[in-house]
């Protein structure tokens, strides 16, 4: 009978690619990979990778295998969970992903609240895109996770993860105090704000491609990573910036905020693998996401 640590060890080099960043995602040692390799090849008397440059790939009877192994992992993960939901028991280890803003504004509330709620509950918090957190999910190295979509850029979801809607972020145009803007009253027109001189955030990320097409005439020129950063730029009169609310506590001095027509917002969603969602911890981290967001000023 093949086991099943053997499995994910190939599956796991079927997603990853290389024997370290496997060992990685599985929390083990290289070494141990490879003999899990060695031995289920020697099990089924078949060739099952081969190397491709510095990595592996699988050969036709390694996609054979584990697209069947892909399906027993699954079922084993469910049943997992089924046990899990049947004893009610909130424990184990749990792995939470999300998006920057939502870590620093959301997420270590969720984590305080797991922590009294559930003391034998052990988390752990990564940070990451959307792509990444999503490719996270699907291999099981993380168990929900919290992206931002923009109604400009909808999120695709695999088949084998389900998700729901956290609420709603809405972005405000942040200004310099001294700005002519500053003193106006009543939501700004996007359209009417396009020559001013833009902060956002660095390409290749979901919030400048969605600033990028909410403005397309704007041409930001100063790009930073962070919305902290943001503001900090236009706290010094470098700029304006489109800042969601779950980035900022407060503005800091020398800024002004101001709705902008037509209002732009993102969703706030939370994914899981259908296969775990029936686990207790899982349940237990969404109900403290909601809590947690139900509770944000």
């Amino acid at each position: 009978m093949i086991e099943l640590g053997r499995l994910r060890a190939l599956c796991a080099v079927a997603s990853h690619g290389t024997v370290t960043a496997a060992a990685a995602a599985l929390h083990c040692t290289p070494s141990a990979v490879s003999q899990h390799l060695g031995k289920l090849e020697r099990e089924t008397g078949t060739v099952l990778v081969e190397k491709d440059g510095r990595g592996l790939r699988l050969t036709s009877a390694g996609r054979v295998l584990v697209e069947h192994a892909t399906r027993a992992l699954t079922a084993v993960e469910e049943a997992e969970a089924a046990l899990a939901a049947h004893h009610g028991v909130v424990a184990g280890n749990l792995t939470i992903a999300s998006f920057p803003t939502a870590c620093r504004g959301l997420v270590p509330g969720v984590l305080t609240r797991l922590a009294v709620d559930h003391p034998t509950l052990s988390t752990g918090l990564i940070e990451a895109d959307r792509d990444t957190m999503i490719e996270a999910l699907r291999r099981g190295t993380v168990d929900v996770a919290v992206l931002d979509e923009w109604p400009e850029l909808p999120v695709t979801f695999p088949p084998e993860l389900e998700h729901e809607v956290l609420g709603h972020d809405v972005a405000d145009l942040v200004v310099p105090a001294g700005h002519p803007l500053a003193a106006g009253t009543g939501p700004v027109a996007l359209a009417d704000i396009q020559h001013e001189r833009w902060i956002g955030s660095t390409p290749g990320t979901v919030c400048h491609e969605w600033l990028v097409r909410v403005l397309p005439r704007a041409r930001p020129n100063l790009l930073v990573a962070e919305f902290e950063t943001q503001l900090t730029l236009v706290a010094a009169g470098l700029g304006v910036a489109l800042v969601p609310r779950l980035a900022r506590t407060a503005l800091p001095p020398g800024t002004v905020a101001r709705e902008v027509a037509p209002q732009a917002s993102r969703r706030v969603l939370v994914a899981t693998r259908r296969a775990s969602a029936r686990r207790p911890a899982v349940a237990a981290a969404i109900a403290a996401l909601h809590k947690t967001w139900a509770a944000r000023p």
